[in-house]
């Protein structure tokens, strides 16, 4: 059975830092292109950053300098380092796990950033 599992949301304050953690199971991690999304109530989901399997990375331009994405093969762990967040920042943040036609979605954990 395939589980993503993300934690580390939470409310913070403009300017703080969180960092999102999403683990996953049941598939050949080091083999997936990871994903993390946001989406806020009342819109579409929008991709924030994505690590393939050899380490490449790319991000959204409205999270560039201030996002960074990592991976752990050896923990089955993606995240999601968020710095400088900006109130526009509040969303439920997936994690997704993608190798060609696979496509596997976490639950989402909240991020509030308000002061």
């Amino acid at each position: 059975q395939v589980q993503l599992v993300e934690s580390g949301g939470g409310l913070v304050q403009p300017g703080g830092s969180l960092r999102l953690s999403c683990a996953a199971s049941g598939i050949t991690f080091s083999m997936y292109t990871m994903y993390w999304y946001r989406q806020v109530p009342g819109k579409q989901r929008e991709l924030v950053a994505t690590i393939t399997s050899n380490g490449g990375t790319l991000y959204a331009d409205f999270v560039k300098g201030r996002f960074t994405i990592s991976r752990d093969n050896a923990d089955n762990t993606v995240y999601l380092q968020m710095n400088s967040l900006k109130p526009e920042d509040t969303a439920v943040y997936y994690c997704m796990g993608g190798l060609g036609p696979q496509n596997y979605w976490g639950q989402g954990t909240r991020v509030t950033v308000s002061s």
